[in-house]
């Protein structure tokens, strides 16, 4: 395995599972902690960014990140305040909808964050890379880091409880599009952000935003991919699964891991065939299947032999 560095930065939090009002599991959690770990269990060099409380949540989750080989070394942890819980209550289909508990701190990310390199890849998203408190500290951070040539993923994951403040993030969110160099989105976060209703139309509003690469999932339908040059669909593997809170967190772990392995990049990406493009979706969704047969949010700890 090619030893380039990953950065994850994004919110963390205790997820609690319930399926039919009933608490079935409780994990660590949060979109770019998840594909941390994913990424930690298949021996990518992974730094996760992120704030969390000293309080016993966050100690389990501190030791979960250092066993699962995910530094903990850019984690800002605080005391005037509480780890953030998801309570994530599963449908007949094992989607989930959220309610989110948060008591943060005034002071949010009160650490020196990391210095990237062009041989190194950033991913970023959710509602922690729109945040109003964290902003500036973020935005700051991204524009250092595609400066420096580092290679950048952006994974919007809009989620419904935060719909009511869409009018004033959306300009943050085309700002984050703006500076990335992948973005990988679901067709429920193009249709809620944009009103986007197919992929051709989601990436009309990615390519406006200033990204040329789009990398759109349809849950158990397929995933397309936008280059402006390369155009394809994946069919996705029909499945019954267990729950797909990780899922899309799980797929950026297989996109990641196949731009590590293959030492693929920022200014590879413009040159990159259909079947490499290809080749990297079947890859993620490997390790996305893998997730949604179980209850964790990341791939099993043997899933890397599958890659071998």
């Amino acid at each position: 395995m090619n030893f380039r560095q990953v950065y994850t930065l994004g919110e963390t939090v205790y997820d609690i599972i319930f399926r039919y009002e009933t608490p079935v599991a409780a994990k660590p959690g949060g979109a770019m902690l998840n594909t941390s770990v994913s990424l930690g269990r298949t021996g990518v060099a992974v730094n996760f960014i992120s704030d969390f409380g000293e309080d016993r949540a966050g100690v389990i989750i501190s030791d979960f990140l250092e066993k699962n080989h995910v530094s903990t070394r850019y984690i800002h942890r605080y005391r005037d305040g509480k780890t953030a819980l998801a309570l994530a209550f599963l449908d007949a289909k094992s989607d989930a909808e959220y309610s989110f508990y948060k008591i943060f701190p005034e002071e949010r990310l009160n650490i020196e964050l990391p210095v990237t390199g062009p041989e190194d890849i950033l991913l970023f998203g959710s509602f922690y890379a729109i945040t109003a408190e964290l902003r500036e500290r973020v935005r700051s951070f991204v524009n250092r880091a595609r400066q420096a040539g580092t290679l950048i993923i952006y994974d919007p994951n809009f989620r419904k409880p935060h719909l009511s403040e869409l009018e004033k993030v959306r300009p943050w969110i085309c700002e984050n599009i703006s500076m990335a160099d992948i973005i990988r989105g679901s067709d429920e976060d193009f249709a809620m952000i944009f009103g986007a209703a197919d992929p051709e139309s989601a990436y009309r509003f990615v390519q406006e935003a200033g990204c040329s690469n789009m990398i759109c999932t349809r849950n158990s339908e397929s995933t397309v991919i936008n280059t402006g040059s390369v155009h394809v669909e994946v069919p996705a593997q029909i499945i019954q699964p267990v729950s797909t809170i990780g899922a899309g967190d799980a797929f950026n772990a297989g996109i990641i891991w196949s731009l590590v392995s293959e030492d693929i990049s920022r200014e590879e990406l413009t040159s990159l065939t259909a079947r490499q493009w290809l080749g990297m979706a079947r890859t993620a969704m490997k390790f996305s299947t893998d997730v949604c047969m179980q209850f964790d949010n990341y791939v099993s700890a043997d899933f890397h032999k599958q890659l071998e």
